[in-house]
């Protein structure tokens, strides 16, 4: 006998419209599959009936997933700036680890020379004034320490600007020399060399510590360390107002590379500029015999800690 075709009842979920459900339906008079079926077909969408009474909870999912990218977004975004850092602390730390030259500068009759000869040997030599550059290894701590190579510069005013721009890109630190005995007239002289030292733009950029070492203190009229610092910054002040006022028309080549000294604005003070400056206390010679105790401690703790 032919069995009856029955319309099949559909429940659709409270809210919803038949429209948002296409059903298929699928005659079977088989034995296996007496009757009509009726088989949810998914939408455009995607959604079926189930799915779509899961869609809350799947859009709950959804934006944990959201927040939960965000922070890991966020953590390796920190760690690559991290690692960025370190990367280019390590690139600079291995450029400066590469400079091992100290430089010895200071005007003529100031010391370098027997400060060079103390520091290597420890002992007094009669020296005088040359017109080469003297070089030697230096190891701090005595046989303990790393190792740096110690260049005694020329004082003479014409041959410093060559042997100057010839070792400056070397220089991991510098040790200028003064006079204490004689800056009260020299003063002038000093400021324009430190000047020349201090806006060269390729020291600023390498930015190496400066040890202005006050010599020859066992002099009974030397001036302090404290006294030469305020002095040279006064007249290094001056300095800069005069060579800033300076007409532009002059010969440029005396101004290429040379950057302006210290903040605008305000009184030079050595606190302004990019590198360290120290002043340290020292002399060569003995007050009573020259080959008596030199007093370059201090020069030699500041070598260990640049090191």
């Amino acid at each position: 006998d032919a069995l009856p075709i029955l319309a099949p009842t559909v429940v659709f979920p409270a809210g919803t419209c038949a429209s948002q459900y296409s059903l298929k339906l699928v005659f079977g008079c088989t034995e296996k599959n007496p009757g009509m079926v009726a088989e949810e077909e998914p939408d455009a969408l995607g959604q079926g009936v189930v799915g779509l009474g899961l869609q809350p909870y799947l859009e709950n999912l959804s934006q944990e997933l959201g927040v939960q990218e965000s922070a890991l977004l966020s953590v390796l975004v920190a760690l690559l700036v991290v690692l960025l850092s370190l990367v280019l602390w390590k690139v600079v730390r291995g450029r400066k680890s590469t400079r091992r030259t100290v430089l010895l500068l200071g005007l003529c009759g100031s010391g370098k020379t027997l400060l060079f000869s103390r520091l290597l040997t420890g002992k007094f030599f009669l020296t005088q004034t040359s017109i080469t550059e003297s070089s030697a290894i230096y190891r701090v701590k005595k046989d303990k320490g790393p190792c740096l190579m110690l260049v005694d510069l020329p004082g003479y005013e014409s041959l410093r600007p060559q042997f100057l721009d010839r070792f400056k890109a070397a220089a991991r630190a510098i040790v200028f020399v003064v006079d204490s005995s004689a800056f009260q007239r020299e003063v002038r002289d000093v400021a324009e060399l430190l000047y020349q030292i201090l806006t060269d733009s390729e020291m600023l950029k390498n930015s190496p510590p400066l040890l202005v070492a006050c010599n020859k203190q066992d002099i009974t009229m030397a001036k302090s360390a404290k006294l030469i610092q305020q002095q040279l910054e006064k007249e290094l002040n001056t300095l800069r107002v005069t060579r800033t006022a300076a007409p532009s028309t002059l010969d440029s080549s005396n101004t290429s590379g040379v950057t302006t000294l210290g903040k605008k604005g305000k009184d030079f003070e050595f606190s302004q500029l990019p590198m360290k400056v120290e002043f340290l206390e020292c002399s060569c010679m003995d007050s009573k015999e020259e080959e008596g105790d030199a007093n370059v401690n201090n020069v030699e703790k500041w070598l260990v800690k640049i090191a």
